[in-house]
């Protein structure tokens, strides 16, 4: 595999595009039938929609054909190249050195066919000029480029596994945002597809008769219970689908690798050589029942072009944060605990107080609007108003007294720790050695309160971690420390004073 040979995709890729517009097109050809049935006989319609079908069945597969008889790669010793293209020729070469990730997926059709697709990024922010996708290869060629391209000289050799999956984590899925998303989402797929036959109307007809006579609060309790069930449904379904059979293992030669999914198989790989530390994410369903997930601080891990993003960088799905903190510690070579279990400093006082008024000034805008449309229009929506003002405003004062309480941000020998957030509670572990610069943040109002927000840049992950609203002499003092001499000029200020948005990098 490392020759200069020249390697072709599986040629079973023409089979597999068959049954993909195949499957395109028999979902298509049901609302097709309906319409032309509207003009014309349903023989004729059939007739007609299996023509289509056939035709562009057969295109795509000559155009698949010819893209496989045009597509070649090989991985020479300094290169990954690919020479592609149908109407156009393209030829994409990677330098090996740069290959940061090897990523292996394969849907249902590509399983049956026993085939996957191999997704060979750079990390860098060039969208697909960063990568060389091959689709279709079998799996054992997959696996000989995953080794090969992933095989670098390297003092590690440990090897084994970090994490496996337990079926009980699957009670912490409905707890996340995306249940009742998905509940709501339910009822608008249900209108669309109506829409699509023009029975929309009979549909929201047929709800509006089965609540007749129903008092309207138990109408919009019962439509919330069932968007509620169907959003649990879907979110231990998503759950599966995504993490069924994973597993974190540690290979020899320092490569972090997971592997899950049910339907579609994801194979994620990352050099710890490109590590810079973890984060702790605890979204507020799952903090309040004790869990947590662990993502990866990494440079060269997956482009904003890239899909799942999210899912690339995470090492560990929602699970009890005892076994959060193992793998965390496990991942970074702690021998105890992670660095991001450590003892944080507080913010001040004056950071509460921020929070709060931000709270009850966000609340108080929807329940002011309410108010004024009772005043023009009807006194219901003041009633309205007063009842969400019992609601809202101790919700939003209680979630700003839990940011504060989150705030927090300490030193290692060899790690920053900064914690924030209450909807999504973040705690990162951020290697001293790989930041690269602070921006120094303050508005007028932090100017006021005596607070800053200061950002360590970095090469891996989002790009910069924040210390929220911490004191300046404090936030300062904890950047000098972290990084010697990078912020020297600015402890030598006489005033706390830092200008809005000022970068400082090394």
């Amino acid at each position: 595999m490392t020759g200069p040979e020249w390697a072709t995709l599986d040629r079973r890729t023409v089979a597999v595009t068959a049954l993909i517009v195949a499957g395109g097109c028999a979902g298509a050809a049901v609302l097709a039938i309906y319409w032309i049935t509207r003009v014309t006989s349903f023989d004729t319609a059939l007739l007609w929609v299996l023509s289509a079908a056939v035709l562009i069945v057969a295109v795509s597969c000559v155009i698949d054909h010819v893209r496989w008889r045009r597509t070649r790669y090989r991985v020479t010793p300094e290169r990954v190249e690919l020479h592609t293209g149908v109407f156009v020729s393209r030829r994409r070469s990677l330098h090996r050195d740069r290959v940061r990730t090897v990523d292996v997926t394969a849907d249902p059709l590509l399983r049956v066919f026993g085939l996957v697709q191999v997704l060979v990024g750079t990390g860098e922010q060039s969208g697909s000029e960063g990568s060389v996708r091959l689709r279709p290869v079998t799996r054992q060629v997959a696996e000989v480029l995953r080794r090969t391209l992933l095989d670098r000289a390297t003092d590690v050799t440990t090897d084994g596994s970090l994490a496996r999956l337990d079926p009980a984590w699957i009670r912490y899925a409905p707890l996340s945002f995306l249940t009742p998303v998905l509940g709501g989402g339910a009822f608008g797929v249900v209108l669309n597809v109506a829409d699509w036959f023009g029975l929309q109307d009979g549909v929201i007809g047929w709800a509006i008769a089965l609540f007749r006579g129903v008092p309207l609060v138990t109408t919009v309790v019962v439509l919330a219970a069932i968007a509620l069930v169907i959003g649990v449904i879907g979110s231990l379904a998503l759950f599966v689908e995504m993490w069924w059979s994973y597993r974190l293992d540690r290979e020899p030669g320092g490569t972090l690798r997971v592997r899950r999914g049910l339907l579609t198989t994801r194979s994620i790989s990352l050099e710890e050589r490109r590590l810079r530390g973890v984060e702790i994410v605890e979204p507020l369903g799952a903090r309040l029942a004790g869990a947590a997930r662990v993502d990866a601080v990494a440079t060269g891990m997956v482009t904003p072009s890239e899909k799942d993003k999210t899912d690339h960088r995470t090492l560990l799905p929602a699970a009890p944060r005892a076994v959060a903190d193992r793998v965390a510690a496990g991942v970074l070579r702690e021998p105890d605990t992670p660095p991001t279990s450590i003892s944080l400093t507080a913010h001040p006082v004056t950071a509460r107080s921020r929070r709060v008024r931000w709270a009850a000034g966000t609340a108080a805008v929807p329940l002011a609007v309410l108010a004024v449309l009772g005043l023009l229009l009807t006194e219901v929506l003041l009633h309205v108003a007063w009842i969400a003002a019992l609601v809202l405003v101790p919700a939003a004062v209680l979630l700003a007294l839990d940011a504060y309480r989150g705030l927090g941000h300490g030193l290692t020998p060899e790690y920053l720790v900064a914690r924030s957030g209450t909807t999504r509670r973040a705690t990162v572990a951020l290697q001293r050695s790989g930041i690269i610069g602070w921006t120094a943040k303050q508005s007028i109002f932090q100017r006021n309160a005596g607070l800053l927000t200061l950002s360590a840049t970095t090469a891996a992950g989002a790009g910069a971690y924040s210390i929220l609203d911490v004191g300046v002499s404090d936030g300062l003092l904890v950047a000098e420390r972290a990084v010697p001499d990078l912020l020297t000029p600015f402890l030598q200020v006489t005033r706390p004073h830092v200008a809005e948005g000022a970068p400082v990098g090394r």
